[in-house]
């Protein structure tokens, strides 16, 4: 492949050849992809077959599917699983809203559309952790603000086990709508605006304009959105960690965290890592697949 490669071509021309862009460039960086993610999720899926401990000086034992099979029979962590697909269910959907909603906003003709549009992106450009923590003063039960715009006395939203879940995924919805928002508007302003002025011209109503003409168009870049938010929510922990401490609230990646920093049982966190990973693939492909039947349509 290498050796095909033409020493004429723009590069070398410029002083720098082809072979000289693969030494420099290419190698260096499949060399740092196969060190730093390829070798280490190898290895972890070979500790996934023992009974290895991280806290302790003895030998990793080969055990098969042991800890395959104890972990999908563990009704606890059945329940994790089911607390994770809860909380993407809940923030993925609210961000969808929102975001979308924000977009079709945005998408008129308003002064100071730009410093808006700017402002609302500054959430997700902060911190998970600092945003954790400001979100637990304002549901603070003492002196929070939410508790007393609601007209709330001393409910606490983050230590009740029927709600902490929901007000944590309301700061993620807060902290993300505006990704969403961000790729809708992109599929907005690409939409030809033909379409709206003969729909206008057939005096089309307005629902019938964004069910056959706006959704359409922004349908695959919404789905994209869902894939990446999706994926993100599945592997939510610094935020739920931070606010919550609750069982209601205790996502599949913070049990893994225990499972792997508390508890120790490293082969078995590496199993589970990888009963995660497996959902978390099945799951995107599913949306691939039906993004890729939108995209055909």
């Amino acid at each position: 492949m290498i050796a095909s490669l033409d020493p004429k071509s723009a590069a070398a021309r410029r002083g720098l050849s082809d072979v000289a862009i693969r030494n420099l460039f290419i190698i260096p960086t499949i060399v740092f992809l196969i060190v730093f993610n390829i070798f280490p999720l190898i290895y972890s899926l070979g500790y996934s077959f023992t009974d290895f401990r991280a806290s302790s000086n003895q030998p990793a034992n080969f055990i098969g599917l042991d800890n395959y099979r104890e972990l999908l029979g563990d009704e606890h962590i059945w329940n994790n699983f089911s607390v994770t697909a809860k909380y993407v269910l809940v923030s993925v959907g609210g961000q969808v809203l929102v975001g979308f909603g924000v977009a079709l906003l945005l998408n008129r003709r308003i002064p100071g559309k730009g410093l808006l549009t700017t402002l609302l992106l500054l959430p997700m450009m902060m911190s998970m952790a600092v945003i954790g923590l400001f979100w637990q003063l304002l549901y603070s039960p003492s002196w929070g603000i939410i508790n007393y715009i609601l007209g709330l006395e001393d409910f606490a939203w983050l230590s009740d086990p029927g709600w902490a879940l929901y007000a944590v995924a309301l700061t993620d919805i807060w902290m993300w709508s505006p990704f969403v928002m961000l790729l809708c508007l992109a599929g907005l302003s690409a939409i030809p605006q033909h379409l709206y002025e003969a729909a206008a011209i057939d005096r089309a109503t307005k629902w019938y304009t964004f069910t056959r003409i706006t959704l359409p168009l922004v349908s695959p870049l919404l789905l994209v959105a869902i894939i990446f938010r999706t994926m993100e929510a599945f592997k939510t922990f610094d935020l739920a960690f931070i606010m919550t401490s609750l069982d209601s609230t205790e996502l599949i990646a913070i049990r893994l965290y225990k499972l792997a920093f508390q508890e120790w049982q490293t082969g078995r966190s590496c199993a589970l890592a990888y009963i995660v990973l497996i959902m978390v693939l099945a799951i995107t492909n599913i949306y691939v697949k039906y993004l890729n039947q939108v995209k055909d349509r």
